[in-house]
């Protein structure tokens, strides 16, 4: 059975599109991508996010840690280092600073924290002054061999016993100030010094001491005593 003429215009008809209805489709679905490109541009990465959060809660440290002492903290943006820590969407950051201390002079700082993209949140602050000790402190004949060990590897097995002791700990402050190093037997080296921490958020800071030896030979930390 043929269809007419009128029968096939309709069927023509229906197959036929209009030349402007492509086109127009495309733009919309065009114009949908570059909005939903920018809205995730506007995202601020959130490495970034990490070592800012950090920076800032360093910087509430050390002015609480040091008062009036602390006066201009600034950070080092070249010496940031960020890396995962092993838990769940948590950040661990690394890095310099200095603040201008009395008689304005520029303290040296390294720091380390970590931030939780999850609750937005910072935890285990530590900071350590890497200034030289101040003058006047008389003669001292006998120098310690730091060619295998550094003293802050002291400091850090003194905060690991601390976090241990304190499972809620907030922040940890040494001061490179009060370090003293001694010969010890075996070869060991004594490293000596105080800090302050917060044993949970939103306490006060109390002082502490702590002492290690360190096997000369090797590097490593034989034992550590933390007292509070």
């Amino acid at each position: 059975m043929r269809a007419n003429g009128n029968d096939a215009n309709i069927l023509a008809s229906h197959h036929e599109k209009d030349p402007h209805e492509q086109p127009s489709a495309l733009l919309r679905y065009a114009l949908m991508t570059l909005c939903s490109s920018s809205v995730f541009a506007a995202a601020p990465p959130e490495p970034s996010r990490a070592g800012d959060r950090c920076e800032a809660a360093v910087a509430e440290t050390v002015r609480r840690m040091r008062g009036r002492e602390a006066q201009e903290v600034e950070f080092i943006g070249a010496k940031r280092v960020l890396s995962p820590t092993g838990q769940d969407e948590e950040t661990g950051v690394k890095g310099e600073g200095r603040y201008r201390g009395p008689g304005s002079v520029a303290m040296v700082f390294t720091y380390s924290c970590a931030f939780n993209a999850k609750s937005g949140s910072t935890s285990g602050v530590v900071f350590r002054e890497t200034g030289e000790p101040r003058a006047g402190g008389g003669d001292v004949a006998w120098e310690p061999d730091l060619t295998k060990f550094s003293p802050e590897d002291c400091e850090t097995a003194a905060a690991s016993q601390l976090k241990e002791k304190y499972p809620r700990i907030g922040r940890i402050a040494f001061g490179s100030d009060s370090r003293q190093l001694r010969p010890a037997p075996n070869a060991h080296t004594s490293v000596e010094g105080q800090g302050a921490l917060q044993r949970a958020p939103g306490m006060n800071s109390t002082p502490f001491r702590y002492r290690c030896e360190v096997d000369t030979r090797n590097g490593k930390v034989v034992n550590v005593q933390t007292t509070d």
